[in-house]
């Protein structure tokens, strides 16, 4: 059954926090993956969520930076992987997969934003490899611990920068266009939702469920790429440099930023939904055109099952990962 892109009343909202949306869910015995939990919003949610009760298991880049902001969490799991390698990805799979027999939460919520031209090893743009063909591969390769999990839900780090652009299934490499950072970027975050559109209808049947994120716009590491004219232009900094903090306005802390991914992880008021972009701890609301210029609701592009269903059967191809369905 497809959940309507609707709100449905959470409760919360875009002041909430990740602490406020967990309290209560109580997540003893769970495993979780939260990739890039170790810095910024992502940091944020892997304090949520340990502090329910959950193993939290954090794939990290740098495991020298990873250890250091997760010192005051000495029980989080630590372990090796970069999102541009996929030896590195399906080498962290097989380490899970040996340690842990179940997934039941799996946030894919490391990623990049607007960086120069750059490609992975397989020559694929590092946006679209490291925030989506990165994600789509680990999830890929952990889908029988998801399965077994009888459960499980998977939570895609989207944004509101889908407004900036769709799939361009002509020439998402950047291989005849020229590279626009930003574009690129939209290309990315449109992959992420359709990602969680096309994983929900294939993992209904198997208990697993899926779901995109706007987390809000939060002053974290992921704007060091950026130049200071792109920075000043998102206006998220104030004269002297400190964070803007106006939730109605998309301007949020990290502990706010976390919170509509815990509450898609954990609300009980999701159970049996997927497959919908959230924001502001609710599901969004639809908007009627990828033209819009309003900051709020998901555009179709990002909520289209037939560019979905594209997008999945690339995805296939590029990395050569597949579920493994009955």
């Amino acid at each position: 059954m497809t959940t309507l892109q609707a709100p449905i009343g959470s409760g919360f909202g875009a002041s909430s926090t990740a602490a406020e949306v967990i309290r209560g869910i109580d997540l003893t015995g769970k495993n979780v993956i939260v990739t890039g939990g170790y810095a910024g919003i992502g940091l944020e949610t892997v304090r949520a969520l340990r502090s329910a009760g959950a193993t939290v298991i954090v794939p990290a880049r740098d495991i020298a930076k990873a250890k250091a902001n997760l010192a005051d969490m000495p029980d989080v799991v630590l372990d090796a992987m970069d999102l541009l390698s996929p030896a590195s990805i399906d080498a962290f799979a097989d380490r899970f997969l040996s340690r842990f027999d179940q997934l039941h939460i799996l946030i894919n919520n490391a990623g990049i934003m607007a960086t120069p031209l750059a490609r992975d090893v397989r020559g694929y743009e590092s946006q679209f490899a490291a925030n989506h063909l990165g994600h789509f591969q680990l999830t890929c390769r952990l889908w029988p611990a998801l399965v077994r999990a009888e459960g499980a839900r998977v939570v895609a780090l989207s944004s509101y920068a889908h407004r900036r652009a769709g799939i361009d299934f002509r020439d998402w490499n950047f291989e005849r266009r020229d590279y626009n950072p930003w574009t690129a970027y939209g290309q990315a975050k449109t992959a992420n939702a359709l990602f969680a559109v096309a994983l929900d209808s294939i993992g209904q049947p198997y208990g697993v469920r899926a779901f995109s994120v706007h987390p809000g716009g939060i002053a974290t590491d992921l704007q060091r790429h950026l130049s200071q004219a792109d920075i000043d232009a998102l206006d998220f900094l104030d004269k002297n440099g400190k964070p803007i903090i106006d939730p109605a306005n998309n301007r949020k802390t990290p502990a706010q930023g976390a919170a509509t991914s815990v509450w898609c992880a954990t609300s009980p008021r999701l159970d049996g939904m997927g497959g919908v972009y959230c924001a502001d701890c609710e599901i969004a609301r639809a908007l009627p055109s990828d033209a819009s210029t309003e900051m709020h609701g998901v555009r179709p592009r990002a909520t289209d099952p037939v560019a979905a269903g594209r997008l999945w059967q690339l995805s296939e191809q590029l990395t050569g990962a597949k579920l493994e369905l009955d």
